[in-house]
């Protein structure tokens, strides 16, 4: 008499395993990189964030009719103006702004050199940033972004 077996065959095992490490091989890179592209969508909102936090303060000081270097209060915190848009300090833009200080590093600033906001977490920082430069008078502020090539290291 004959046994009848059941299950798989050793081939037909080694065929499954052969057919998931060729499927892993191509999706495995696809998401390798998935850090950077998290600090890069970081910069770009809290681009995007110092953008609007901009905009909201100048319609705010030109709707009060404040002098051009005063500071206006916006959700409970004064901001540093210079000519009637935020000054690149952290008391002005990063304020305005609400950038978080544990996320975002940021140097320079003042009345004309720009302010360099950096991804906090990111490997290079200084591949991870973007540059606000207070407005001159008469003038608006000059805001940076980030290329696609500038981010390589982020």
């Amino acid at each position: 008499m004959k046994k009848q077996q059941s299950g798989f065959t050793l081939i037909e095992l080694i065929m499954v395993i052969v057919i998931l490490g060729i499927l892993a091989a191509f999706a495995l890179p696809r998401f390798a990189n998935l850090g950077q592209d998290a600090r890069i969508a970081t910069l770009n909102g809290a681009l995007g964030s110092v953008r609007s936090a901009s905009a909201i303060a100048h319609s705010v000081a030109l709707a009060k009719g404040t002098a051009a270097n005063t500071s206006v209060t916006l959700e409970g915190g004064d901001v540093t103006m210079r000519f009637f848009y935020p000054a690149a300090t952290t008391a002005g833009i990063v304020a305005a702004a609400q950038l978080d200080p544990a996320s975002f590093n940021t140097t320079g600033g003042g009345n004309t050199a720009p302010l360099v906001i950096r991804v906090a977490s990111a490997p290079t920082p200084a591949t991870c940033s973007f540059t606000y430069t207070a407005a001159a008078s008469g003038g608006v502020p000059v805001i940076v972004a980030p290329t696609a090539a500038s981010t390589a290291g982020c």
